[in-house]
C-alpha cells in the first residue's frame, strides 16, 4: 500500500477560512474518530443558536470577538484568547464583530 507523503509547511489559519457578508463559513482541518478541528468564519452580527454537544471543545479566536454563552454565562472571547465549552453544557456564539475560530472538538 502507497502511503502519500506529506511536506512539512507553516501556515496562517486565518488564511484557510473567508468571512463572506451575512453567513458562517467553515472548513474541516481533521475529521477523525477521535475528535474534529474546524476553522469558522463569522460574518458580524452572525452565530450559533443555543445547543449542546456530547464532546468536550475548545474555541480559539484568531481574529476579531465573540460572545460565547455556556450554561447561560456570557463571556467575550477576543484574537489570541480561548474557551472551553465542557460536554452536555448548553452554549451558542454571537459575532459581536467579524471574527474567526479554531474550533477542537475531543471525542475520545
Amino acid at each position: 500500500m502507497k502511503t502519500k507523503k506529506l511536506e512539512a509547511t507553516a501556515t496562517p489559519l486565518a488564511d484557510l477560512v473567508t468571512y463572506q457578508n451575512g453567513s458562517i463559513v467553515s472548513r474541516t482541518i481533521i475529521d477523525k474518530e477521535t475528535g474534529t478541528v474546524t476553522l469558522f468564519a463569522f460574518d458580524e452580527g452572525q452565530g450559533l443558536s443555543e445547543h449542546t454537544a456530547p464532546f468536550d471543545a475548545m474555541v480559539q479566536v484568531l481574529e476579531g470577538e465573540a460572545k460565547v454563552t455556556i450554561s447561560g454565562k456570557t463571556i467575550t472571547v477576543k484574537k489570541g484568547e480561548m474557551t472551553i465549552m465542557p460536554a452536555y453544557q448548553p452554549h451558542g456564539l454571537f459575532a459581536a464583530t467579524r471574527f474567526k475560530m479554531l474550533l477542537t472538538m475531543v471525542k475520545a
